[in-house]
């Protein structure tokens, strides 16, 4: 089959029909035989599928909105023989997101387009339409302004934006269907006069229907990774105390399905500070619920016998030995008094924690010792550290190795390498370091990965 180019096509200024796809009859076709003419039509609707086949292959390899309007877009003024356009995102329940893209137009461009009163504009018309009282589920009829300069019935303000713009005609399609709902609408612009063939109408209203259906999907995804998020970080702390002689910063990151990773600075008598991190397996709601019930129980053992890391991870095994036979963590509990800049430390299957300074950065040496849940009666030694003055201690989660894609001893040499190369001035603020490792060891970000694992970091330095 022959391939469509990625980028979308300079037509000339007016719709013409795609590369391949024959037009409506026309006088030399009453001159062919039936047979040849029959042949032409076959290849003009083969040629229809395989543009629609490409087209939405394409469109489905997306897996996000930022993705996808994008697709839409391009892919829909290949479509109608167009140079520019816009989509808008505006789902009709009003619950978001929305959001407004362009093609071949800068954002003050577009800016100035919706400048146009809403009532009036074609991409607004279908927008805030109102339903048909008969068929209230009915999708919008696309609307054609073949001249901006002659059509009937238009806004002075939108005659004017298009003389601005230098563009004449438009054509603008509901992305809408009967099971969907209305989720929003995209319109092409023409340099000059101009409306899409019937075949390129017909190609484009396919073409629509498909996109919608994808988008509705991708929709829900969003709106369920950010459902899970905002209750990932409700069930975490507001806010991080202020204890005097150490500073605090935390970095945390829900994975897409919600994970059980999380994390804790609570207060203690004498000027004392319990520090912790940990990950419950699984994954999604069940997971989110685990990871409240650990934290918060954890929270009231510090309270009662923080001094002793050891017994503190061991009353919460018990606990979820007991409460959640099914489902391990992994947690590490550190008490700390920074008054001494003495850290005693506990960890039960988690990744040691790393101290980084300007003399040194090296991970603690803590005991190897399994998670919780996975022995009849945990218990493993605490190791005692003094961070010098400045030294930050960096607790973390192992979603944030894993995100690295590598092998475990690789990513463990990455996180050094990435703390190591903190700059002096950044040393002094703990968010910033937390942010340098984040930047050096996910270079691509954190919101543009499929990965599931969640990422946690918590930094504490010490004066």
């Amino acid at each position: 089959m022959a391939g469509i180019d990625s980028t979308v096509p300079h037509p000339p200024h007016t719709a013409a029909p795609l590369p391949g796809v024959p037009s409506a009859a026309t006088p030399a076709d009453a001159a062919l035989p039936p047979g040849a003419l029959i042949q032409d039509r076959l290849a003009g609707w083969v040629s229809d599928l395989t543009t629609l086949h490409e087209l939405t292959e394409r469109l489905i390899r997306t897996s996000s909105l930022d993705e996808a309007l994008p697709e839409v877009l391009g892919a829909g003024a290949a479509l109608v023989g167009a140079r520019r356009g816009m989509a808008v995102l505006e789902p009709a329940d009003g619950l978001g997101p929305a959001t407004t893209i362009g093609l071949g137009l800068a954002h003050a461009e577009l800016g100035t387009i919706e400048t146009v009163p809403r009532g009036t504009s074609s991409y607004g018309r279908l927008l805030d339409g109102l339903p048909d009282p008969v068929h209230p589920e009915r999708v919008p009829d696309p609307i054609a302004i073949r001249d901006v300069r002659t059509e009937e019935g238009l806004d002075p303000r939108h005659r004017e934006v298009a003389a601005r713009l230098g563009y004449a005609a438009s054509y603008a399609l509901p992305l809408a269907t009967e099971e969907a709902g209305r989720l929003g609408a995209a319109v092409w612009l023409y340099d000059e006069p101009a409306e899409p063939s019937e075949r390129q109408r017909h190609l484009i209203g396919l073409y629509g229907r498909f996109a919608t259906e994808h988008l509705a999907r991708l929709l829900q995804v969003e709106r369920a990774r950010a459902q899970v998020a905002t209750v990932a970080e409700e069930l975490l702390p507001s806010r991080l105390p202020r204890v005097p002689g150490v500073q605090l910063a935390a970095r945390h990151r829900t994975g897409p399905r919600g994970g059980g990773d999380w994390y804790d600075a609570l207060p203690l008598p004498e000027g004392a500070l319990g520090l912790a991190v940990g990950s419950v397996s699984g994954t999604g709601p069940s997971a989110l619920a685990a990871m409240g019930r650990l934290r918060a129980s954890l929270r009231a053992y510090a309270v009662m016998e923080g001094e002793d890391p050891v017994a503190v991870l061991s009353d919460l095994e018990l606990l979820l030995r007991l409460t959640e036979p099914a489902r391990s963590a992994t947690a590490l509990f550190a008490y700390a008094e920074p008054a001494q800049r003495r850290i005693v430390l506990a960890g039960a299957g988690h990744a040691p924690p790393l101290v980084i300074g300007d003399h040194r950065t090296e991970f603690v040496e803590t005991s190897l010792s399994a998670p919780l849940g996975m022995l009849s009666c945990w218990e493993a030694p605490s190791v005692e550290l003094s961070p010098a003055p400045g030294e930050t201690v960096l607790l973390y989660t192992d979603g944030l190795l894993r995100r690295t894609g590598d092998p475990m001893d690789r990513a463990f040499a990455r996180l050094h390498a990435a703390a190591s190369s903190v700059s002096k001035a950044d040393r002094g603020d703990p968010g910033a370091i937390a942010d340098h490792v984040l930047r050096t060891l996910l270079p691509e970000g954190l919101d543009t990965t499929d990965d599931e694992e969640d990422v946690v970091l918590l930094a504490a330095r010490f004066e």
